[in-house]
């Protein structure tokens, strides 16, 4: 089931990582609910490409393209929303990579800020560009997307550098969501775990083998699932949800959403 298709009606969204994986579910998700759609993206033809489909289904949607390690980008984005829309009130800082995964003592200083320059460093950009805009309009909803691991799972040997990134994620929402609670915005923390996704397209494995802990598991790691990893979708309901009116005392929190596999493999 998804969300009524009125809920989001007069909003206007900003999402990062929008091109494919979550963020493009997230941003179809709350393009059919009536959010007017701010798409960020690193790789301009697959976050075009989902714009266009939004558009196509009657909803509205703009491509931006920027990385979000760059801070000039990220503002050029919020300005062109601020130009096209006047406001903005839902912020998914959804951007992120997998980097390198290997052993500590085999991963560069670059691969490290790699990780953290996406993950963690463009995750406090795109809060820092759209915070004056959130205040203006009165308020508004911040959902970062972090990750079961390096919060609740730290089974993932040799995942140091991400896991490192995504607990960071998870300390920094709690600490805007103090600071900006004044100002009656929201920030809350989606911690995903194994679901059908791209972003392993680009992620590296070195030398995992004699990492892996001898842990004996059931088929699969996903217990809800019957094992295995499920769809975006259930995620971008709960990013929904957060963004919605529905959950306007909710802030400062992290909610896991990964079919107990944190609790099997922690």
């Amino acid at each position: 089931m998804n969300p009524p298709v009125d809920s989001l009606q007069g909003k206007v969204a900003l999402i990062t990582g929008a091109g494919s994986g979550l963020g493009e579910a997230i941003a179809r998700m709350l393009a059919a609910c009536g959010a007017r759609i701010g798409a960020v993206d690193r790789n301009e033809s697959q976050v075009k490409r989902v714009v266009e489909a939004i558009i196509a289904s009657g909803g509205a949607a703009l491509a931006l393209p920027a990385d979000v390690t760059a801070a000039d980008q990220l503002a050029a984005a919020v300005t062109k929303v601020e130009e096209t829309w006047g406001r903005l009130d839902i912020v998914c800082a959804n951007a992120g990579i997998n980097g390198v995964w290997a052993p500590v003592d085999e991963i560069t200083p670059e691969e490290w800020d790699e990780t953290m320059a996406v993950n963690l460093k463009g995750t406090f950009l795109t809060v820092r560009a759209c915070t004056p805009l959130l205040k203006r309009g009165g308020g508004g909803s911040v959902i970062i997307t972090s990750s079961v691991a390096g919060n609740r799972m730290f089974s993932t040997s040799g995942s140091s550098a991400y896991a490192s990134s995504k607990a960071g994620q998870v300390a920094f929402g709690r600490m805007i969501a103090l600071e900006l609670a004044r100002h009656k915005i929201r920030v809350n923390t989606v911690c995903p775990g194994a679901f059908k996704s791209n972003i392993s397209v680009d992620s590296r494995f070195r030398n995992l083998r004699n990492l892996r802990l001898p842990v004996q598991l059931p088929e699969g790691n996903v217990p809800l699932t019957g094992g295995w990893a499920g769809p975006a979708e259930p995620i971008a309901r709960l990013v929904w949800f957060l963004a919605s009116d529905l959950s306007d005392h909710i802030t400062g929190t992290e909610v896991y959403a990964d079919g107990a596999q944190s609790l099997l493999m922690g």
